[in-house]
């Protein structure tokens, strides 16, 4: 990988030169920038400050907080109160994108940078592709709704996909500690936000689409351009030494036209339809899956220690990643053997009971029926499932999750998830009214809602508690509580016994 000078400082007007359309700086003050900020409470001495207008915070209230602090020059699409050096632009966050690049030293181009994109399946991919890579002598990183990685450490992550700002600064990390290849989650939100803008991604890929976030893009139309966007930003050139690739989901509908969009070069996965990479022969266990794994590199069969179909696409997905990355087919096929589950994707909980207890993130109608279905495979007597739906998001989701949780289960029992700022009582309503007249439990109180479920399970049984996965949190009412379905499950079993 190339190379490029790394800054600890710059002079502002250095910086000031890579905002090719903003207007030129005369003032007489130059002063070493340190770091670059959009939060006012992370400003020091030296900082540039960048007044962003969010959707409850405008970043412009809080210029004269920052040059308090210490800011030496701040950017805004305004004019501010504030005693040092102020640069006025247009977009403040395509300003942001642009500088944190320039500033942190382009750190994608030092990186092979592989980005995923969709609805269901991102987390547990990106971890599938951090173990084939590794297990290729990679030192890896990682950015995702769990938590950002690098190499073996692990810090806390706010979102799927962090701003513009953190993710250069991040990346500048991972490059610092000799890290040669960055594995990622993309979110439809930072790609309609210009997060990513500046991610000079190698290998972009697309898991599914299914309805989500429409509270956010309004239509699927809309949230499909959104992905769309990963793959049109890896660029128009062909360079044959590093080609760019697009690896695409061949049984999804939106796969053609992410091909439309792109001019990388395009490997296809599937099991339905005919791709590049496929599974074949695919047998399911109460304790794993075995499949042939077909590629143009070579065919082998492989095990893997998870479940369900959906998991099996999940696979896919990582050997076409690996396979775009010229990873040879055996290193590849040792990397799958040796997957391990995600915490919250379909994580078995035991306790010593004689019953399948299941935890999964399935948050969307879609991903809530494939992982429905794979527990119905396991289900000798009943299946219990306990599910609710998020406050300030998508309502035209929640009738569609009931009625998937009353047709595919014996025993749904609807609670919340998290309420945020909305009554939990309101968002089961919604549930309600898509199952009037259907058989189903309603327990708005999720702790007590998870013991029901145990406690009402038997020998041959399987309980799913789905929705929050991973999370050790609630919000409700606008506070955060702990709260972590796996533990609350744990405590149910051992207290009922």
């Amino acid at each position: 990988m190339i190379r490029l000078e790394r800054f600890d400082t710059m002079k502002l007007t250095k910086l000031l030169t890579y905002l090719k359309n903003a207007p030129s700086y005369a003032g007489q003050e130059d002063p070493d920038i340190t770091s670059i900020e959009m939060d006012s409470r992370e400003v020091k001495t030296g900082s540039l400050f960048v007044c962003i207008k969010g959707y409850t915070v405008d970043g412009h209230d809080y210029a004269r907080q920052a040059a308090e602090k210490g800011a030496a020059a701040i950017v805004a699409e305004r004019e501010v109160d504030a005693d040092v050096p102020v640069i006025i632009v247009r977009h403040t966050k395509r300003a942001l994108a642009v500088l944190s690049d320039a500033f942190y030293g382009q750190p994608t181009k030092q990186l092979k940078l592989i980005g995923i994109t969709g609805t269901n399946g991102k987390t547990s991919t990106s971890h599938m592709v951090e173990e084939i890579f590794r297990k290729a002598g990679s030192r890896t990183g990682l950015i995702g709704t769990m938590y950002t990685k690098i190499h073996d450490e692990t810090f806390d992550a706010k979102n799927t996909t962090p701003e513009s700002v953190t993710l250069q600064k991040t990346f500048r990390k991972m490059v610092d500690q000799d890290v040669d290849t960055a594995v990622m989650e993309v979110s439809s939100h930072a790609l309609h936000m210009g997060r990513v803008h500046g991610c000079d991604y190698d290998i972009a890929a697309f898991t599914n689409l299914t309805q989500d976030h429409l509270d956010y893009h309004r239509t699927m139309e809309e949230y499909k351009h959104a992905k769309s966007l990963l793959f049109s930003q890896l660029g128009g050139s062909f360079n044959h030494d590093t080609p760019k690739w697009a690896v695409l989901n061949a049984d999804d509908l939106a796969s053609a036209y992410f091909a439309q969009v792109t001019s990388a070069h395009l490997l296809t996965y599937g099991i339905q339809n005919d791709a590049d990479v496929m599974a074949e022969n695919i047998k399911m266990a109460p304790k794993g899956t075995t499949f042939d794994l077909v590629t143009p590199k070579g065919t082998a069969q492989v095990t893997i220690p998870l479940v369900g179909l959906f998991n099996v696409y999940n696979v896919l997905t990582a050997a076409g990643i690996a396979l775009a990355a010229d990873i040879p087919f055996a290193t590849i096929t040792e990397g799958i053997e040796g997957l391990k589950g995600v915490r919250g994707r379909f994580e078995l909980v035991d306790a010593g009971q004689d019953f399948p207890v299941i935890v999964d993130y399935a948050h969307t109608p879609d991903s809530l029926e494939n992982v429905l279905n794979t527990c119905r495979g396991l289900t000798e007597g009943k299946l219990f499932v306990v599910v609710g739906c998020g406050g300030d998001r998508d309502k035209t989701k929640r009738p569609k999750m009931a009625k998937i949780a009353v047709d595919l289960a014996d025993e749904p029992v609807f609670t919340a998830d998290n309420p945020r700022s909305e009554d939990p009582l309101a968002i089961l309503n919604d549930m309600e009214e898509g199952v009037k007249g259907a058989y189903y439990h309603s327990i708005v109180n999720r702790e007590q809602a998870i013991f029901f479920a145990i406690a009402n399970a038997k020998k041959g049984d399987v309980v799913l508690i789905a929705g929050k996965g991973h999370e050790t949190y609630q919000q409700i009412g606008g506070q955060t509580f702990d709260f972590d379905d796996a533990e609350v499950a744990k405590r149910a079993i051992l207290e009922l016994k």
